[in-house]
């Protein structure tokens, strides 16, 4: 069978839908006909979009904070866990944290994490990455 063939006739006659919609059955659809509601994504699929996000959360980090790459591997791991739940936009937000990183005063820029109403949304999380970018140090589970 030629595959190539298949997936230009599966193309031309489902489309590209790069963003979720509605299918004629009513269903949530995306990408080439793909059913979300009944077939999902597989891990591995799951692992390629989160490694998209991962690569485009960076970029946009290294865009808005000139030190960004300069801080240490915890730090960037933290700020990019953090821009990844919240988004660029919502992330940039955050000015009074940003100018603590862009100071290196990372003890106030833990203080501005936890003060705001996305910690107490996420709880758990934001303590723990606010750690991280006090400490600069990996955190475990306690």
């Amino acid at each position: 069978m030629d595959r190539e063939a298949l997936t230009k006739q599966l193309i031309r006659h489902e489309g590209i839908a790069l963003r979720p919609y509605l299918c004629p059955a009513g269903r949530v659809t995306i990408g080439v006909g793909r059913n979300l509601e009944d077939v999902g994504i597989s891990e591995a699929e799951a692992m390629v979009l989160l490694n998209n996000d991962l690569d485009r959360v960076e970029g946009e980090l290294q865009r808005y904070l000139p030190g960004f790459n300069d801080l240490n591997d915890v730090r960037r791991c933290a700020l990019m866990d953090m821009c990844f739940n919240l988004g660029i936009s919502r992330f940039r937000l955050f000015q009074r944290f940003v100018a603590a990183i862009n100071n290196k005063d990372f003890t106030l820029a833990a203080q501005e994490m936890l003060d705001s109403r996305w910690a107490k949304q996420v709880g758990e999380r934001a303590k723990y990455l606010s750690r991280m970018v006090e400490t600069g140090k990996e955190m475990h589970d306690e």
